[in-house]
């Protein structure tokens, strides 16, 4: 077998090649981040051996740094394992007592990463095509927590500026009171404008539901509203709105692009109840091909969800934490997933309360539904199995 650890850069990747003894094919190399580069690579490895099914190519995840690295790796042929960072960091702190951490190093320590543990497996086809769906999940979930943050910003616009509409609306984050807002942004414009404009503003936004008694109402609200006529706050306040829309708009497309991929897919996930297409989307993107976890703890350690446990002679920890460790996004879906699922089917919803029942915190029991989830989840996929409540 030879051993191929890569250290990747944004401009340039240090190589490193082993043959099943630990020896270097090569002094460790560095190639530069282009076509001229990877053909070097490609050539090199090549040159010890033509039989891909002897190679094993290891590096780092290192966000995009690697993508276009390891589509190259991919698509020649090659069996490449992703490494998680903190991995490789814990292991070359075990091979030696030394503080050195050099590229060149780090390529190294892939290399014997790649030659000892026999437990990383390469990145499979089914990984590889669900980057696309990945980034689409993970594009949106930066899209709505950038939504959210708007969100909280307009609320405290609006305590500024007109604090008394709050208690008449069912929510601000509404059409009608965005609308309202976009056109009239404060008490101060909205106790002068004319009563017929503003029934109009609130009837056509609202589709007919606020009338002339909800226009009086909030006008009149707004005559003696102690709000600050602020021009600076009211600029901002509709552009804020303005953003919200936009970003509404972009999240809908979006989620149209992950809905026609999950479609396709037509993954058994889907058959749970609770689990919608933006969460059963995000869990199967994060996850990627089931096939390379042997059983679905290793899943619920991806994504940090495992207990942490801390033992040492007499003494042995009671309170064992989540990890956290994973990946956020499989740990946020999956947890959020669960909620729905323990509302919507009555299997989930019993195992919750038992776990309530026995005196543990809701977020607690939530997490114990969670690795039930999981785990049916792993099932479900390998078997291909539609869920069947029991």
């Amino acid at each position: 077998m030879i051993y191929v650890g890569i250290d990747v850069a944004k401009d340039k990747h240090d190589c490193c090649i082993l043959d099943d003894e630990g020896r270097k094919m090569y002094p460790i190399f560095t190639i530069t981040n282009d076509k001229v580069g990877f053909d070097e690579l490609f050539s090199r490895i090549e040159e010890v051996t033509t039989d891909k099914a002897e190679i094993k190519v290891g590096l780092e995840a290192t966000g995009h740094y690697s993508n276009n690295l390891l589509a190259a790796l991919v698509d020649k042929g090659f069996p490449t394992v992703v490494i998680n960072p903190l991995h490789t960091n814990l292991y070359r702190k075990g091979l030696s007592l030394r503080k050195t951490k050099t590229d060149k190093v780090d390529a190294f320590t892939i290399a014997m990463m790649l030659m000892t543990d026999r437990t990383l497996k390469p990145y499979s086809d089914t990984s590889y095509h669900s980057e696309e769906l990945k980034t689409l999940t993970r594009y949106r979930f930066d899209k709505v927590h950038e939504r959210s943050k708007l969100k909280t910003s307009l609320s405290r616009l609006v305590n500024i500026l007109f604090p008394e509409l709050e208690k008449l609306v069912p929510t601000l984050h509404m059409n009608s009171v965005y609308a309202l807002l976009e056109e009239l942004p404060g008490a101060t414009y909205i106790a002068s404008c004319h009563l017929t404009h503003l029934k109009k503003i609130l009837e056509d936004a609202s589709q007919g539901r606020y009338s002339r008694d909800k226009a009086i109402e909030i006008r009149n609200t707004a005559i003696n509203s102690i709000g600050a006529p602020m021009a600076a706050k009211s600029m901002e306040l509709v552009h804020t709105i303005r953003l919200i829309r936009m970003l509404s708009d972009e999240i809908e497309e979006i989620e149209e692009s992950i809905k026609s991929i999950i479609d396709k897919l037509d993954s058994p996930i889907m058959t749970i109840p609770g689990i919608s297409y933006r969460m059963g989307a995000m869990i199967l993107a994060e996850i990627g091909d089931f096939n390379r976890f042997d059983n679905a703890d290793k899943i619920l350690a991806y994504a940090g969800l495992s207990p942490s446990t801390y033992q040492s002679g007499q003494l042995d920890s009671s309170y064992s934490h989540m990890e956290k460790r994973g990946s956020k996004y499989l740990r946020y879906a999956l947890f959020n997933a669960t909620k729905f699922v323990c509302k919507w089917d009555e299997s989930f919803g019993v195992y919750l309360g038992r776990k309530i029942s026995e005196g543990k915190h809701y977020n607690v029991a939530v997490s114990h539904a969670t690795k039930k989830l999981l785990r049916t989840i792993y099932r479900m996929e390998l078997t291909g199995e539609v869920y069947s409540p029991r």
